[in-house]
């Protein structure tokens, strides 16, 4: 099988696909074929590709889950409007509450309410599960066997990364909804209900608060030898 032939056949295959395809999924639909591409091939097969898209208005990535043909983020705001459905925004307490899942892995809901100063709302929890975004990793080993949650392959996904090594950094994350407009603060969206000694964050002077604690957090847990975030 030519170079060519099987650039076209994998970007047929990745357009067709419902979902990212990692290599061993793309050597297995050769199975039986006589002249079966290996799996080195297949390799630089995707790497010309994503070479060849370099000027399109779409591109190979490569997300945790495999190899995905996707629209430029230059481009898609023009994308967008052929939905007339606008997408769903979600409340900086939801962002906050994801970032701190992501960075603090694994955590339960009272250690997230713990830092953030309020309660989490159900509603949170439920919305991130529901995107597949977090998963329960186990139970913490204390009364109440708290679930310990965790972020997912689905999460990486979304958000372009190959693992948790390439998150943003915390100063970066503070800035997340500017790049995904669907995390943008939304004003008529639940918000968290305030707790007894804590007033609920309404504007992103107290979002940063929020990173810089966790981050200075994040810098005690390194200085007691202890890793701050864990596989998916």
């Amino acid at each position: 099988m030519t170079l060519e032939k099987l650039k076209n056949i994998l970007e047929a295959i990745l357009l067709a696909a419902d979902k990212p395809m990692n290599v061993q999924h793309l050597d297995a639909i050769f199975s039986g074929d006589e002249d079966r591409p290996t799996r080195d091939e297949i390799r630089k097969a995707l790497h010309e590709l994503s070479d060849d898209y370099a000027e399109r208005g779409f591109e190979l990535s490569q997300v945790a889950s495999g190899f995905r043909i996707q629209v430029k983020q230059d481009y898609a705001q023009w994308v967008g409007r052929l939905w007339e459905e606008k997408p769903a925004r979600y409340t900086r307490a939801l962002l906050e509450t994801m970032s701190l899942i992501a960075y603090r892995q694994p955590i339960t809901r009272g250690e997230i309410e713990e830092v953030r100063g309020v309660s989490v709302s159900s509603n949170i929890i439920r919305t991130l599960q529901e995107r597949e975004w977090i998963k329960v990793l186990g139970h913490k080993d204390v009364p109440g066997k708290p679930a310990l949650y965790g972020t997912s392959r689905e999460f990486l996904d979304y958000f372009n990364l190959k693992s948790l090594d390439e998150l943003p950094t915390l100063a970066e994350i503070k800035d997340l909804d500017k790049a995904y407009p669907e995390l943008a603060l939304d004003d008529e969206e639940e918000s968290d209900a305030p707790s007894e000694q804590v007033a609920e964050m309404e504007d992103s002077a107290e979002a940063e608060a929020v990173a810089d604690e966790i981050e200075t957090e994040l810098d005690d847990d390194a200085d007691a030898g202890t890793s701050s975030a864990s596989g998916v």
